[in-house]
């Protein structure tokens, strides 16, 4: 069963996943013990097993290496380069997830499993900057349709956090007074009693994400201009 009179490549799973520190946009590296690419810093992933989908491969590989379970990861592509792999023709199955920093844990093969800015991310193996580049185009792209940013952030947060995310994803800076108008315009956040003191002078207010007015604005066409 599952043999093949022609040859044929194997299948891994990379997942890219993103993390925010309060100012900074981060990425999760794992460092490779075994070679190819001995040392170097790779996305968490591997082979598929021979009675798992890619899915539930990549959910797998990600539990081992972090301690991360029940992440929410979407494929955004397939990287099929005959030479990606020294070893063997390998295609690898590309997942995204957007995670919260302080959810990861260690996993049992996680020892080397570090948080990484994007302007410090160190050199990847094999072609996994190409997969960071591709990672990174598609969340700038979905960002504008789903309310993907607010995974990333306290369910309870302050404008400044909010504008301080969008400003790391997009890599853009926005005026403040204008950024508060439209979010507070979009009805998409729910301002709460409570507030906070980010400075000895200075109160905030704090709010959460309102996902059934959002889910009513997007049936009507909704995009998420800036």
């Amino acid at each position: 069963m599952y043999t093949y009179k022609y040859p044929h490549p194997a299948v891994t799973t990379d997942c890219v996943i993103f993390g925010f520190d309060g100012m900074r946009l981060q990425v999760l590296l794992v460092e490779r013990g075994l070679e190819p690419c001995k040392g170097k810093w790779a996305f968490p992933g591997g082979f598929v097993k021979i009675d798992e989908s890619c899915e539930d491969g990549a959910l797998r590989e990600l539990e081992e290496e972090t301690g991360l379970t029940g992440a929410y990861i979407e494929q955004f592509h397939t990287f099929s380069a005959p030479d990606r792999d020294p070893r063997e023709r390998v295609i690898t199955v590309a997942y995204y997830a957007l995670v919260r920093i302080q959810d990861v844990k260690a996993g049992d093969d996680a020892a080397k499993a570090e948080w990484f800015a994007l302007d410090d991310v160190p050199q990847l193996a094999f072609d996994h900057e190409k997969i960071l580049r591709m990672a990174l185009k598609r969340l700038r792209e979905r960002i504008h349709f789903e309310p993907i940013g607010f995974e990333l952030l306290p369910e309870k947060f302050t404008i400044r956090q909010l504008q301080n995310l969008y400003e790391a994803i997009l890599d853009v800076r926005f005026d403040r007074s204008n950024f508060t108008k439209k979010m507070l315009h979009f009805n998409i956040l729910t301002q709460l009693e409570e507030t906070v003191w980010p400075t000895p002078k200075r109160e905030a207010k704090l709010y959460s994400f309102n996902k059934e007015s959002y889910n009513e604005l997007k049936q009507k066409g909704f995009r998420l201009e800036f």
